[in-house]
């Protein structure tokens, strides 16, 4: 195997559910050391939550399953003061700490990050809440669907009957985690070249906002408020959800030329010189005159041949996929972004790779989610903990 970009760095994973672990699993999958310190008996609450009653039941659920693959597991109960003491000599031999409790709670328990780096001073120590470690909202409890509503995301989805509308999957703990992944890479970098840890303070709040770019350009440069679309693209038009003969279709032609395209292969050359389609600005200020005319035409024939002759002729377009068919497609078997591993206990499961392509350092899958303590033994070893002090520590709950 090609050494991994991220190998020989110790990260000590105290992270619970989803932003957390999703940015330490891309650590991980770079090739990181991911040791998850969790609460002894019961660990990462995802262990716990899931869709399958058994899995839960054996502390290895389907949310924690998603998350967790190349990372080690290691209970601590670092309220007591044996514990303490412990994590602040795993804290030693680390490079990166990522933590996701509520802000306040690391100090009172007397592992602040003034603490940690009086340790160890390259630390690098990353902090990721809903509003972050400061402000007015600091220490309001935040979940996904809290930070959705709050960040003005929801209000930009759906249309006229449906709005607010929350998307699909937990957008926010999850480019929150992504944003804390790409902040601990930097700081690691500015190590490299000072010598010097630091604490980061990743907001799910702050991290979600940035992502409704252009939407927010048009409020904050051009005092235009968003008005929910649905389906359709407000940057162009034709661009967004049309109805074919038998389902569904997405056409984004947004450039004049793709326009033209389309009304050629709709066999609707005479669009291209009515005055309400003539010009992009017209044809978004015209849509709901034009796509009736287009979905009179698109009925004639299946999604797939029209996906077929739309790019064949230099319009984008494409089908719109279960889940399921997405999955499935080739081109995302070509790219080996799922990997089917064994899970002692429950058997083969797909799991999702780095998506990342790296040329010299892959990151990838290479070891299943762990159980629950799995690694306390071997991690503590490191730190001279024999067999017999490991017991003692587990009789007093410590581990």
């Amino acid at each position: 195997m090609s050494k991994q970009i991220m190998q020989g760095v110790r990260v000590l994973d105290l992270t619970n559910v989803l932003a957390g672990p999703f940015a330490t699993l891309h650590l991980a999958l770079l090739g990181a050391e991911v040791i998850k310190v969790e609460r002894p008996g019961s660990g990462d609450l995802a262990r716990r939550r899931g869709i399958i009653p058994g899995l839960n039941e054996q502390l290895m659920g389907v949310s924690f399953l998603a998350q967790n693959a190349n990372k080690k597991s290691i209970t601590l109960n670092i309220k007591s003061p044996e514990g303490k003491e412990i994590f602040k000599e795993l804290v030693k031999g680390a490079d990166v700490l990522v933590e996701n409790f509520r802000p306040g709670v690391m100090d009172r328990l007397g592992l602040s990050y003034d603490v940690l780096r009086g340790i160890n001073p390259r630390l690098v120590y990353c902090a990721i809440s809903g509003f972050g470690q400061t402000g007015p909202d600091a220490e309001k409890p935040a979940y996904d669907q809290i930070i959705q509503g709050l960040s003005g995301e929801m209000s930009v989805n759906g249309d006229d009957r449906l709005n607010p509308l929350r998307t699909g999957f937990p957008v926010c703990d999850t480019v929150g985690g992504l944003n804390a992944a790409f902040a601990v890479m930097a700081a690691l970098f500015h190590r490299e070249r000072s010598g010097e840890g630091q604490f980061i303070d990743i907001a799910m709040l702050d991290s979600i906002m940035p992502m409704m770019g252009w939407v927010a350009a048009n409020l904050l440069i051009a005092k235009q408020q968003p008005v929910p679309m649905g389906n359709d693209n407000f940057t162009s038009a034709p661009s967004g959800v049309f109805r074919t003969g038998d389902g569904h279709i997405n056409i984004a032609a947004n450039e004049q030329g793709q326009w033209e395209s389309v009304c050629d292969v709709l066999g609707l050359e005479e669009l291209k010189t009515d005055e309400r389609f003539q010009e992009r600005d017209i044809r978004r200020q015209n849509r709901k005159a034009l796509t009736p005319l287009l979905e009179v035409k698109l009925a004639e024939r299946g999604t797939m041949e029209w996906v077929e002759l739309l790019n064949s002729n230099g319009v984008p377009s494409g089908a719109i996929l279960s889940l399921e068919e997405a999955l499935n497609q080739p081109q995302v078997k070509h790219r080996e972004t799922l990997k089917d591993v064994e899970v002692d206990g429950i058997g083969t499961i797909p799991l999702f790779n780095l998506t990342a392509k790296f040329g010299q350092t892959p990151g990838y899958v290479s070891s299943p989610p762990p159980r629950l303590s799995e690694h306390t033994g071997e991690v503590l070893a490191d730190i001279g903990i024999n067999e017999e002090a490991l017991s003692e520590l587990k009789a007093k709950n410590v581990i």
